[in-house]
């Protein structure tokens, strides 16, 4: 089963807010707030099923804050409503990373053949060696 997430419930739940922006915008730079910022409560979210969001915590524990916070900055665009877009996108990108539980890996043995041949090409390596160290011919 694959658990959905409710993105109408995260896009409530998410809180933005605005800064100016750092980087290129000549004198608009100083007048206009487009530099986007995305703040959503991983542990009080009911957008993600649980396991969803225990895999998200677990992976992401060191982006998010004490009381359970995510934050996004994206001040990439001069445009404020493509800032929002960004923001939005990498939380999605975030959220499907973990959105499938990992695979669980199954235990393989090495086959009988593989390790007598192992076995096999160390014998003839240690018998090439040691022919080469008791020659009498010297």
């Amino acid at each position: 089963m694959i658990p959905l997430i409710e993105w109408t419930i995260l896009q409530r739940e998410a809180e933005l807010s605005f800064a100016r922006s750092s980087g290129p915008g000549g004198q608009n730079v100083n007048k206009v707030n487009s530099k986007a910022i995305l703040r959503w409560n991983v542990r009080e979210s009911e957008a993600v099923a649980p396991e969803v969001k225990e895999r998200f915590l677990t992976r992401y524990g060191s982006r998010i804050s004490t009381e359970g916070v995510l934050t996004i900055l994206s001040d990439q665009h001069r445009d404020q409503g493509r800032n929002i877009e960004e923001c939005f996108s990498r939380l999605r990108d975030l959220i499907q990373e973990v959105l499938l539980p990992p695979r669980i890996r199954k235990k393989t043995r090495v086959p009988r053949s593989i390790k007598e041949k192992r076995l096999s090409d160390k014998r003839v390596n240690a018998l090439k060696k040691r022919a080469r160290t008791f020659r009498e011919d010297r």
